[in-house]
C-alpha cells in the first residue's frame, strides 16, 4: 500500500492551518426540511485539500454534505469525503475509517485536511491513498454522525449507504458502478452493518463485497473482556457516553461518582485518548448501588441488544471477517470466537463468507495483515473471479 501512495504525493503544505472543528463550522449544520429530501440526496459541497502527513495530495477531494436517516428513522445529516484519482475508476471504495470519537475533532472529513490525524489514522490515509493511486474513487463518511454516537449499527450503517449514494451523485457515476465496503475496528461497525442493511435500506447500490476486520459483534461480551484491562479499560466510560447521547441514558441515576467523572473525562475525546488512560477500571466501579455492573442497568442492555452484529439483515454480498487472537479469548478487545460464530451463522444461510484469525496479533498488530487481505478479497470482486466458498 504504502509504494502506491508514494505515487501520489506532491508539494509539500506550508503554514497549514486547522480550520474550524465540524462541531463550529457552519458546512455541517442542516439546511432544515430535511424530510423533503430523499436518503442520500446532495445538500451542500466544497472543495478541500486532502494533506497526508504534511503532503497535500494530488486528487480532486470534495466534502459534501447529505441527508441520510438516523438510528429512530429520523431524518439526519451525514458528511462525506469524496476522493477521486485523476486518471479513470475502476469502481468505489466506501472507506470506513477507525476515528470511534466523542469528539468532532476526530471526524475523518477534518483529520483527512491534515488536522492532527492519529497513529492509526494516517495508517488508514495511506491504506486508502493505495485505492486511490489504483484508480479507484473513495468515499469517506463520518458515519458517526453529528453527534459522534460510536458502534450504533443502524445510523452507522445508513450514513455510510448514504455516502455512497452521495458520492455517485456528485461524480456522476451511474448506479451501476461497483462498490466494495471496507473497515477495521470501529469502522467494522459501518461495513458490516451496512452488508446487513443494504438489501433493505439501498437495494439500488451495486455493493460487490465487504470487508470487516476487528469487529464487536456483540458489546455485552466485550465489555467483560475489556473490564479491568490496562489498555482498553477506557472503551467502558465511552460507550456509557455514547448511549446517553443516542439512547437517553439517565446516568445520574445509574453511575457511582467515579463513574460520572470518567464519562466526563472523555465525553470530547478520540478513543487515543482515553482508551489506554483508565487502567484497572471495571464495569462493576462504574455503577452505584444496587447495581454490580453496567449489564445489570436494563437499559444498557436494551441499547446493547440494538446493536448485534448479525441481527438486523442477511447480507447478499460476500463478506470477509477477521480478528485478531492474542489471548485465549480475543485481540485484547475485540472476541475472537464471536467473529467466528458470526461468520459461521452467515455461511449457514448462504452468505458467502471469508473467516480469517490473526494467531497471535493483538487489536492493533492485526490491522496491516487485515488490510492486505482485504485488498486483495476486494480486487477479486471487482474483477468479477468467482465467490469463494464459506471458510469459517
Amino acid at each position: 500500500m504504502t509504494a502506491s501512495a508514494a505515487t501520489l504525493t506532491a508539494s509539500p503544505t506550508t503554514g497549514h492551518a486547522s480550520p474550524a472543528t465540524p462541531s463550529t463550522d457552519p458546512f455541517y449544520r442542516s439546511p432544515g426540511n430535511l424530510a423533503a429530501h430523499r436518503p442520500g440526496a446532495v445538500l451542500r459541497t466544497r472543495r478541500v485539500a486532502l494533506v497526508i502527513d504534511g503532503v497535500r495530495a494530488p486528487v480532486s477531494s470534495t466534502q459534501v454534505l447529505y441527508r441520510s436517516t438516523g438510528e429512530f428513522g429520523q431524518p439526519i445529516v451525514g458528511v462525506t469525503t469524496v476522493l477521486r484519482p485523476a486518471a479513470g475508476t475502476a469502481g468505489l471504495i466506501s472507506f470506513h475509517m477507525a476515528y470511534d470519537a466523542l469528539g468532532s475533532q476526530c471526524d475523518p472529513s477534518y483529520t483527512l485536511r491534515g488536522n492532527h490525524p492519529s497513529t492509526a489514522g494516517r495508517l488508514e490515509q495511506l491504506v486508502l491513498s493505495g485505492y486511490l493511486a489504483r484508480g479507484f474513487t473513495v468515499t469517506v463518511p463520518d458515519y458517526e454522525g453529528t453527534d459522534q454516537q460510536w458502534t450504533i449499527g443502524r445510523q452507522s450503517a445508513q450514513l455510510a449507504l448514504d455516502g455512497i449514494r452521495a458520492a455517485l451523485r456528485i461524480t456522476r457515476l451511474p448506479t451501476r458502478t461497483p462498490v466494495g465496503m471496507l473497515g477495521y475496528s470501529g469502522g467494522s461497525v459501518p461495513t458490516e452493518f451496512g452488508a446487513e442493511l443494504a438489501p433493505a435500506y439501498a437495494p439500488e447500490l451495486s455493493i460487490v463485497g465487504a470487508a470487516a476486520g476487528g469487529l464487536p459483534v456483540n458489546l455485552a461480551h466485550n465489555l467483560g473482556y475489556v473490564s479491568g484491562s490496562r489498555e482498553w479499560a477506557g472503551v467502558i466510560p465511552a460507550l456509557t457516553e455514547v448511549y446517553r447521547r443516542t439512547y437517553g441514558l439517565d446516568v445520574t441515576s445509574m453511575l457511582s461518582p467515579r463513574g460520572m467523572a470518567a464519562i466526563a473525562r472523555v465525553r470530547t475525546g478520540c478513543i487515543a485518548e482515553f482508551a489506554a488512560k483508565f487502567p484497572g477500571l471495571t464495569s462493576a466501579a462504574m455503577v452505584r448501588p444496587p447495581y454490580r455492573g453496567l449489564l445489570d442497568v436494563a437499559a444498557v442492555r436494551a441499547a446493547i441488544n440494538r446493536n448485534v452484529m448479525g441481527t438486523l439483515g442477511r447480507p447478499r454480498v460476500p463478506l470477509l471477517l477477521g480478528v485478531g487472537a492474542s489471548d485465549p479469548i480475543g485481540d485484547g478487545v475485540m472476541i475472537t470466537a464471536d467473529v467466528a460464530a458470526l461468520a459461521r451463522r452467515y455461511c449457514a444461510t448462504g452468505v458467502r463468507t471469508r473467516f480469517l484469525r490473526y494467531a497471535g496479533q493483538g487489536h492493533a498488530e492485526a490491522f496491516l495483515p487485515f488490510e492486505q487481505d482485504a485488498a486483495a478479497f476486494l480486487a477479486a470482486r471487482f474483477r468479477g473471479a468467482p465467490t469463494p466458498s464459506c471458510s469459517t
